[in-house]
């Protein structure tokens, strides 16, 4: 019945649910499992789910166990077996990285290496997705179907929480004149999982059967309009839109992204990590993240669904590159666009090009 959601529409629910602290049931042929985000636990569902589970089980990313020092045996991630005594504040100090160097002695910690782990990686890509710290409680009992029908709680299955490729429909668009990109339209997509919006900044009247001057933007709300200095992101979103004028035509995709993927909350708890010494990536790696969990594929689809099939791409990141080309899109010149060194950002701006292979 078309009343009821689909899996994907199911999807977006379960991320909000975990943003909230609800569980969520991801179910397999032979296990299921109650799933709480750790950074959304309270005490009062840690107590509930012990008394279906006594001892539930925290999932944390490889990098995060490896900066515990916690054995891995699952390749990606580690399962740590949950002590009795351990409350809310126990798990949030496995999942925030913030007083590691303050308390680094969380253990000891009990990794899990029996029994399979598909129920607990599908977990971490959700509370990933959500955009929270990706560490989560797991508590596998055959009366989860049951309860999420008692209690009306989202149910997926593993294979449910793999993102695809995100199909994006046009909400509106209008005529936008700009200070640095002269005339041009602003027009909006909407992703069909119901997630964030993505834009796209039309400049001039691009045309459609020649490379078009295009710049891959995620989203900086710290650069963009803060005009932080931490970053080049605010320079080259201007930079972008006075090269598309000087072009006289182009168009610029701005995809929200924030934080490489990872959302405003961890980008800032990143920036505390690096206050405490840590560059970019290693801060990413003691959140629990990839360097970067940016889906570029997004810009592919924005530029199909607008009539383009050829670029000159604004970019430094030889993997925007190549994930256009993989989703359909020619690069016919990559443009370089170096702006906006400070001293502020000189390290970081070094650490790009060290460990994320950007031309700089």
């Amino acid at each position: 019945m078309s009343l009821s959601p689909s899996a994907l529409e199911r999807l977006n629910r379960a991320r909000a649910d975990l943003r909230m602290g609800l569980p969520v049931v991801l179910e397999a042929p032979g296990a299921a499992a109650l799933v709480i985000a750790a950074e959304t636990l309270t005490e009062a569902r840690l107590t509930d789910l012990r008394a279906l589970v006594p001892q539930p089980v925290v999932a944390l990313t490889a990098h995060r166990a490896q900066t515990l020092k916690a054995r891995v045996y699952d390749g990606d991630l580690a399962r740590i077996a949950l002590p009795g005594e351990a409350g809310t504040g126990w798990i949030r100090a496995l999942a925030d990285p913030a007083d590691d160097l303050m308390k680094p002695l969380k253990g000891p910690l009990q990794s899990l290496r029996d029994g399979p782990a598909d129920l607990h990686r599908a977990a971490l890509r959700l509370v990933k997705s959500a955009q929270l710290l990706p560490a989560a409680l797991i508590a596998e009992t055959p009366q989860a179907p049951a309860l999420a029908i008692e209690h009306g709680l989202t149910r997926l299955t593993p294979d449910e929480t793999l993102a695809g490729e995100t199909r994006l429909a046009p909400v509106v668009a209008a005529r936008l004149p700009m200070r640095l990109a002269g005339a041009g339209r602003l027009h909006v997509f909407r992703p069909q999982d119901g997630g964030v919006e993505h834009y796209a900044i039309e400049v001039g009247r691009p045309d459609r059967q020649a490379p078009v001057l295009a710049r891959l933007h995620s989203a900086c709300f710290t650069g963009d309009v803060l005009g932080s200095l931490k970053c080049d992101c605010g320079p080259q979103l201007q930079a972008a839109l006075s090269a598309m004028q000087a072009a006289g035509s182009g168009v610029l995709l701005y995809l929200n992204q924030e934080g490489r993927g990872i959302g405003l909350a961890n980008k800032m708890r990143a920036y505390s990590l690096q206050d405490q010494g840590f560059d970019t990536v290693e801060a990413n790696h003691r959140l629990g993240f990839e360097d970067d969990e940016r889906d570029f594929r997004l810009g592919a689809e924005l530029l199909r669904r607008m009539g383009f099939s050829q670029v000159r791409l604004l970019t430094n990141n030889p993997a925007k590159v190549a994930m256009l080309e993989k989703g359909g899109i020619r690069v016919v010149e990559r443009v370089p666009l170096k702006v906006g060194l400070t001293n502020e950002n000189a390290a970081y701006l070094a650490t790009k090009a060290e460990k994320s292979g950007h031309l700089l």
